[in-house]
């Protein structure tokens, strides 16, 4: 039998009847029960300070598609786009879950499973690619690009984001 997140509360005296949250917009929800969203999991917002993905919105300063890496960059104010190895400045500082318009906010990750991926061999460690956005299982040759070890695939669609310091190839 469902029962919409609804829940009977007993204390105070007179029971009353309640709504499970999702979703928490902070001290405005004391008191209040969580429920699982619909991936069956707790929303990060639910979870206390330092527990959960490292995450933030940012404004996106051209289009991205779910799975992209993307660089932090300031233009007039901090932005995000794809990041590319095809030269230095454009490093991946994290990766998106969801597409976005530019001029857009967009949660961009800072670390964990990134699962908008396709063709990787489990095991494998990915590259920043030269194609804006992508990752790779080599490293850039040519001089002036960027080799950066991103993380390594779990799956055939999903990679741990792990990224280390790029090197510019002389």
């Amino acid at each position: 039998m469902a029962n919409d997140g609804k829940f009977l509360n007993l204390t105070g005296g007179v029971p009353t009847q309640e709504t499970a949250v999702t979703t928490s917009a902070g001290a405005g929800d004391a008191n209040k029960i969580p429920r699982l969203d619909a991936a069956g999991k707790l929303d990060s917002t639910v979870m206390p300070a330092g527990v959960g993905a490292e995450a933030l919105s940012i404004v996106t300063s051209e289009a991205l598609a779910a799975g992209d890496f993307v660089n932090i960059h300031d233009a007039t104010g901090a932005k995000v786009r794809k990041a590319d190895a095809t030269t230095t400045g454009k490093e991946a500082h994290g990766f998106v879950l969801a597409a976005a318009a530019s001029g857009a906010s967009v949660t961009v990750n800072f670390d964990g499973l990134n699962t908008g991926r396709t063709g990787m061999t489990p095991g494998a460690k990915q590259f920043l690619a030269i194609t804006a956005g992508a990752s790779s299982a080599s490293a850039p040759a040519v001089a002036g690009q960027v080799a950066q070890v991103i993380g390594y695939a779990v799956s055939a669609t999903s990679m741990v984001f792990h990224p280390l310091s790029a090197i510019t190839i002389a």
